[in-house]
């Protein structure tokens, strides 16, 4: 016990550096844990409070997760949560590596810093600035995409009625939105390369592409395939304010735009269960923990180096 103190007091420094990430972890993530039980009851707000109508709400069992994926749009919502961060895990991967390699690439420092905070600036946008942002290009009145549209002689589109074109516009402005911050972590990693493997390939003649090819990419692989991992974990997670805000809530494109988070707010706003709201979270947080688990096993099969844990 007294090496276990004298331990403490050895590392305070780096313990008290920890200290405010701990505290919010405990009371944003694990605290919340305990609330896990209101998927099982059909909870009723009492005026005894929250935990006490946690109490004494009538138990349910598997009912709320039944009541989430019995309707019909049970395989919309799930079709389209999937297929979307699909493609945000996977373009987003290879544009960030892409746009960290041509910042790297830069020669004027300068520059560079000055591409990089525009590319990052997009990121501190609320999704209700980049909704009216994404209205003023597809408004049918004054939008401008219309407008160039009828300059050309061509009849206006009704974008917010049409469904087909959103797959495309939800992508493309997560990834306008999203893809200076993810390439962050990927040029902190490359600046991080050591300068004389570069120099070495230069004297042997490498090209600049055999350079990318055969130094950055291979060095990126390990951060590459952690950061992918994690995103794995979220893969039944949609992100709120885009599917909800962006499209303006539009009922003619929920076939395209209604995800598990948006299904569930809209439910627990025209019927008040928050059972079932309780019973969708933890179901995203256990699919998304064994998918973590899962690709975590088959990396560290593969590589056990670039692997989480």
């Amino acid at each position: 016990m007294g090496s276990f103190f004298k331990n403490i007091y050895r590392n305070k420094a780096l313990l008290f550096m920890v200290l405010p990430g701990a505290i919010w972890f405990f009371f944003f993530s694990y605290l919340p844990l305990a609330g896990t039980i209101v998927a099982f009851k059909e909870y009723r707000f009492s005026r005894h409070g929250f935990w006490a109508s946690i109490v004494r709400s009538e138990w349910v069992g598997w009912d709320n997760f039944k009541f989430l994926f019995s309707t019909d749009d049970a395989f919309t919502i799930t079709r389209n949560t999937l297929l979307y961060n699909i493609a945000f895990i996977v373009l987003g991967l290879v544009f960030a590596v892409l746009m960290a390699i041509i910042l790297s690439e830069l020669v004027s420092r300068k520059m560079s810093k000055i591409y990089q905070t525009g590319m990052f600036l997009p990121y501190f946008l609320s999704w209700v600035i980049v909704g009216y942002f994404v209205f003023s290009f597809l408004s049918m009145d004054r939008g401008l995409l219309n407008q160039i549209l009828g300059w050309f002689g061509m009849e206006r589109v009704q974008w917010y009625s049409d469904p087909k074109y959103w797959p495309y516009i939800l992508i493309l402005v997560n990834m306008w939105k999203m893809i200076g911050y993810n390439s962050v972590v990927y040029l902190a990693s490359i600046l991080g390369i050591d300068k004389s493997l570069y120099e070495a390939a230069m004297i042997d003649g490498a090209s600049k592409w055999q350079q990318i090819k055969g130094i950055t990419i291979p060095m990126l692989t390990p951060i590459m395939t952690i950061m992918t991992l994690l995103a794995v974990g979220k893969i039944f997670y949609a992100d709120f304010g885009l599917f909800y805000q962006v499209p303006r809530d539009s009922g003619t494109l929920y076939a395209v735009t209604n995800v598990i988070d948006t299904y569930v707010y809209r439910g627990l706003m025209t019927t008040g269960e928050i059972g079932m709201s309780a019973a969708a979270g933890l179901y995203q947080s256990v699919v998304g923990f064994v998918l973590v688990i899962f690709s975590n096993y088959i990396v560290r099969r593969v590589d056990r180096d670039s692997s989480l844990f």
